[in-house]
């Protein structure tokens, strides 16, 4: 088994991957600690479908009566099954282990799965069941636009490319002055993109560069 957390702090929801055996049930706790007893704690677990439950003792887990997971994908190959879900990172549900994304830096989780193929929720029994500590990382946000856009080698002689991390379609090469030297219509709407301006005066240019959907504007220096 495996599971993969992503908190997102724009939209307020913790993605879960979770994989394990496609032939059984399998479940996985949040915010339990080692040899817990099945005590106390928030649990997801895969039979038939996906229940949000909550241990309550040696007994199966009780549904909650708030289920708060969306599975978003189901799929199964080489007999693993792998589900994608989704929740709030916080809620009302007492139930559930909250993932509050500005003091959540790592999450205990307990894994238990049938020890033969079954989808009838039961002792895991010995053996099938273990306990780990995911630390959780924090990922930049990589800018798509045309402002982050790259222009090299500058300063140039009037020769240089310009390298987007999105589509392309004009660009329109103006003098310091705001008198429009040359347009350039990128017609295979590329991401790199080679301008060759013969004849030009050493100093500031600027590059209003467009797409479909925005707009934005680069200094080029002449030499």
């Amino acid at each position: 088994m495996t599971a993969n957390f992503t908190l997102n702090n724009t939209t307020s929801k913790v993605t879960l991957v979770l994989t394990g055996p496609s032939d059984r049930w399998f479940a996985l706790g949040l915010g339990v600690d080692s040899g817990f007893s099945m005590s106390a704690g928030d649990v997801v677990v895969y039979s038939t479908s996906l229940t949000d439950r909550n241990y309550v003792g040696f007994v199966a887990p009780a549904n909650d009566a708030s289920q708060d997971w969306t599975t978003i994908t189901n799929t199964v190959a080489s007999g693993i099954r792998t589900l994608t879900l989704e929740r709030a990172l916080t809620n009302a549900d007492t139930n559930d282990f909250q993932l509050p994304y500005a003091s959540t830096n790592s999450i205990n989780l307990a894994w238990a799965r049938s020890a033969s193929a079954t989808t009838t929720l039961a002792s895991h029994g010995t053996g099938n069941r273990g306990f780990a500590t995911g630390s959780f990382t924090t990922l930049g946000k990589e800018d798509f636009s045309l402002n982050a856009t790259s222009i090299f080698p500058n300063p140039s002689s009037g020769e240089f490319s310009i390298k987007t991390k999105t589509n392309l379609s004009k660009v329109n090469v103006y003098s310091q002055t705001g008198a429009l030297v040359k347009t350039i219509d990128v017609t295979d709407e590329s991401n790199e993109v080679e301008i060759k301006v013969s004849g030009l005066q050493s100093g500031v240019y600027f590059l209003e560069l467009q797409n479909d959907s925005e707009k934005s504007w680069k200094k080029v220096i002449v030499n």
